[in-house]
């Protein structure tokens, strides 16, 4: 079954999930229409190879034509119509750029894979069940009616400020037409009841003004409660999920939703602010002894500002965060001269923004707080926001071709450009901006998560445990000197964010046996749910007897399946994560030639497998052999290699042992489609 029919089979919290990351840069039509073409291409090797992924590119158009041809024969208008419009962009947004649609496929095509794991796991664990409590939805649902209830009630304060003009140009009317009478008319019985009348409007517009003025701060006490409290909060919520989605974790979604909220937020207020601006045009045509609005229309306004200016701070928010193509499954680690992107956005969506907001771009601004290495940003660093950069029609911009560049020393001399870099030094990349609007000048500025510089790949996976460890163990987005002295993570929560890299990265996440073998390879403890677990201990010292850490260990075996033995990985026949203790339990009561596959731990990246026998005298024999590792691996498949495996049985003849897959699977069964030569001989 094609992986996208699997998605397919979806529970719709699933499909949710899938639907937030199609979009116009690669439309669901075509995943759905060229599925089974699409899973047959390379496009993670095409995003790092320029002639590859413009292949691709041309071969993509050309099934988009085949496609069209087929449907036009079927006169289906609408189907027609979209093909012609999907093909015309997809040519217009990559023709210059063939690898980016190579890096967008390949990432759609990796979130569908996690998903699909995650969707396969029993048990959700404690990170993923925090981020989706109820309560953070009831609170949500709270925050868009108080927003709404916000809305309406500046609706009706307008209606007020309208009535009260009315009232106001009928009052000077007819004040100006006794103004202009006679003297001997003006003592008429007639004027004395127009007098009275007068007097009447004059009270009731008095009070119309304070209790619309009573309204406007009921308004701004609503507002300022809600942006202070709940919107804060649900925005602090999605940069959290946004930080656990940067380490493997559930895709965040709830951006548009927020930007909903502060868009609706900013336009009551500005409509407030502007019903000020009346009420002051009132008051000065017309004012009197104890008029309302002098005494408390300037505290009112600089409130309503306050809160503008409050709004739009917090509005500005880093939406991707910064990362190399390259290694899309490992954001916030940058090569020194490799080009990053990284995306911001403004949550006040206003028309009159579009191209008026110039993003500038800058790394380590606050230089004083960091080490003594500094970095330049090469490219094109700053850029307008615009509504049309971002396919949903939010005010965005997205930087695509900025390098980071290490500075010379300030003695003269080649600076740390290619010298090792420490893995465990944090580094910030600062966004300013400024907005005129409406007679408001506004500074904004916001900072992606910490990054992790390096300057050769090999630095990669330690940079990568920096990045994991830093956003399990904090909400904090900028404490850049995290790492002088890293607290202990939750042993339960850093296993699950492992099982999250083996999802993310190789399509398939760990089984609860799976983690409990890594948590004794951790902890001397059984029970590892409420066990914590030192920085030095995951990624710093030895293992017992191994010349290796935790993770060295554990990313050289995420290397191993996905160059390797990935197709193995994903349909669940490498137990790999299993003890030599619980190996032989597992084979001990099994048939004769029942095996399984174990990670070595013994060698770095390494695979090998165990089956079980019996003597002449019925005792339970079993046989490893010498792990695999990717030299091996890179001469032969794996598949191949289980399938030609052969010993010295009885009588001199070589025979292969290996009979079933743990716990009864026929070997040719589970790996027959997986078998790409023709079988070895002797």
């Amino acid at each position: 079954m094609s992986q996208w029919n699997q998605v397919q089979q979806l529970e719709i919290k699933f499909l949710e999930q899938v639907d937030q990351f199609y979009d116009d840069n690669f439309p669901m039509e075509i995943r759905h229409l060229l599925a089974q073409w699409i899973e047959n291409q390379d496009w993670e090797a095409a995003s790092n190879n320029e002639t590859m992924a413009t292949i691709l590119l041309q071969n993509l158009l050309i099934q988009l034509d085949e496609q069209l041809g087929r449907v036009s024969k079927e006169k289906n208008l609408l189907l027609i119509h979209n093909l012609k419009r999907i093909r015309k962009v997809l040519q217009g947004k990559f023709h210059g750029n063939p690898m980016h649609v190579a890096v967008v496929i390949s990432n759609c095509l990796r979130e569908e894979r996690r998903i699909l794991a995650a969707a396969n796991m029993p048990v959700q664990g404690p990170l993923e069940k925090s981020l989706q409590s109820s309560s953070v939805s009831e609170r949500q649902r709270n925050v868009e009616h108080k927003v709404a209830a916000i809305k309406n009630s500046v609706q009706m304060t307008e209606q007020d400020t309208k009535y009260l003009e009315d009232l106001q140009d009928e009052f000077d009317y007819r004040y100006k037409t006794i103004q202009t009478m006679d003297q001997s008319d003006k003592n008429s019985a007639m004027v004395n009841q127009e007098v009275l009348t007068l007097q009447e409007m004059l009270n009731s517009l008095d009070f119309k003004r304070k209790e619309a003025l009573s309204k406007m701060t009921q308004i701004i006490h609503e507002t300022d409660l809600l942006m202070n409290t709940m919107l804060i909060e649900e925005l602090q919520d999605w940069k959290r999920r946004q930080q656990i989605a940067c380490i493997g974790g559930p895709l965040h979604n709830g951006l548009d939703q927020l930007q909903n909220c502060f868009t609706l937020l900013a336009e009551s207020l500005f409509q407030l602010r502007r019903q000020l601006e009346k009420l002051e045009e009132q008051s000065t045509k017309m004012t009197y002894e104890g008029d309302p609005i002098p005494m408390q229309r300037t505290h009112m306004l600089e409130r309503v500002t306050f809160l503008i200016y409050n709004l739009f701070k917090n509005s500005f928010v880093v939406e991707r965060q910064p990362c190399m193509p390259t290694h899309p499954q490992r954001p916030l680690v940058l090569k020194t001269l490799i080009q990053f992107t990284v995306k911001l956005r403004l949550l006040i969506k206003l028309p009159e923004l579009n191209y008026q907001v110039k993003v500038k771009a800058s790394i380590d601004k606050n230089v004083s707080t960091l080490s003594n290495r500094r970095f330049v940003l090469c490219g094109t660093n700053v850029k307008a926001m615009s509504i049309e950069e971002s396919s949903n029609g939010s005010l965005s911009v997205e930087f695509r071709h900025l390098q980071p560049k290490e500075m010379k020393s300030s003695a003269g001399g080649k600076g740390n450009e290619g010298c090792h870099m420490v893995t465990e030094e944090l580094h910030s990349i600062t966004f300013e901006a400024q907005i005129c609007l409406y007679g408001l000048t506004i500074d904004l500025e916001t900072s992606s998560l910490p990054v992790v510089m390096i300057s050769n790949v090999s630095q990669l996976p330690n940079a990568w445990a920096s990045i994991i460890w830093y956003n399990v163990s904090t909400n904090d987005s900028q404490n850049l000197v995290f790492f002088n002295n890293p607290p202990p993570a939750t042993l339960s929560q850093l296993l699950e964010v492992m099982s999250w890299q083996f999802s993310s990265y190789v399509g398939r996440g760990l089984n609860s046996d799976q983690l409990h073998m890594l948590a004794e390879k951790l902890t001397v403890q059984s029970s590892y749910s409420d066990g914590h677990l030192t920085w030095a201990k995951f990624c710093k010292e030895h293992l017992p007897g191994k010349s290796f850490t935790f993770w060295t260990w554990l990313e050289a075996i995420l290397d191993l399946i996905k160059k390797h033995i990935l197709p193995l990985w994903i349909d669940g026949y490498v137990m790999g994560f299993v003890s030599k203790e619980k190996e032989r339990l597992l084979l001990k009561d099994k048939m004769p030639g029942t095996f399984l596959l174990r990670f070595s731990e013994s060698h770095l990246g390494g695979i090998t497998f165990t089956w079980v026998d019996h003597s002449e005298s019925g005792e339970v024999r079993f046989h490893s052999v010498e792990p695999y590792n990717k030299g091996r691996l890179s001469a032969l498949p794996f598949a191949d290699i289980l399938r030609d495996y052969k010993v010295i049985m009885a009588e001199n003849i070589p025979e292969n042992p290996l009979k079933y897959l743990y716990p009864d699977i026929p070997k040719d069964k589970a790996f027959g489609k997986h078998y790409s030569s023709q079988p070895c001989e002797g």
